[in-house]
């Protein structure tokens, strides 16, 4: 399966590299598809910084705008989605300046994939209450954590990027990726331990 994902990866990344170029040659056009792929990622990632979808989509359009201006100088040879993650994060965090706002980094655990990774709990439909308890806990203890955690967790199990990818989305070495990704699975399961016994 990680060989299907891989290639299905690198086709993506061949599909949007070729849009990027012609989109780098005068073609608006061509834009679009970077638009229609990374639109709903786009807000999703808006949201968990502002807080609000309405917010949430002005900053994503404001990034897509940002990104098409800048885009002559993105190197496609590079991943997209971490080069536009920080436009967006800076129209994210503009935007809350502007309303006055603090920056206070959510998620929505609903729909993501669970934290446990691939030695977790097998996938039985018995087991789905006890799913939505724990997806609970992990919602109220993700609140708990300070934005840098939430941040990178965000990015490593919802966005399910690679280490490197989240490096270019955080401007920071892989190894505080690792470490800091470490801390923030510690710090929540720390939060979690007094409850874990119910969902064992």
């Amino acid at each position: 399966m990680s060989g299907a994902g891989s290639k299905r990866r690198k086709q993506v990344s061949e599909q949007e590299a070729q849009a990027i170029t012609a989109c780098q040659s005068g073609d608006r056009e061509a834009f679009e598809t970077i638009v229609r792929a990374y639109a709903a990622r786009a807000i999703g990632a808006a949201r968990s910084i502002v807080r609000e979808t309405a917010l949430a989509e002005d900053a994503a359009q404001e990034a897509f705008v940002r990104a098409f201006r800048a885009l002559k100088r993105f190197d496609t040879k590079q991943p997209f989605y971490p080069w536009f993650y920080r436009i967006l994060k800076n129209c994210c965090l503009s935007l809350l300046k502007r309303r006055k706002r603090h920056f206070a980094f959510s998620t929505d655990v609903e729909d993501a994939p669970p934290l446990e990774g691939p030695g977790g709990p097998a996938n039985d439909p018995a087991d789905s209450a006890a799913r939505g308890e724990l997806k609970a806990a992990v919602r109220q203890g993700m609140a708990q954590l300070s934005d840098p955690h939430r941040e990178i967790l965000y990015l490593s199990h919802f966005e399910a990027l690679a280490y490197k990818e989240i490096a270019d989305c955080l401007s920071i070495p892989i190894g505080t990726v690792m470490s800091r990704l470490w801390a923030a699975r510690r710090a929540l399961r720390k939060i979690l331990e007094p409850g874990m016994g119910d969902h064992e």
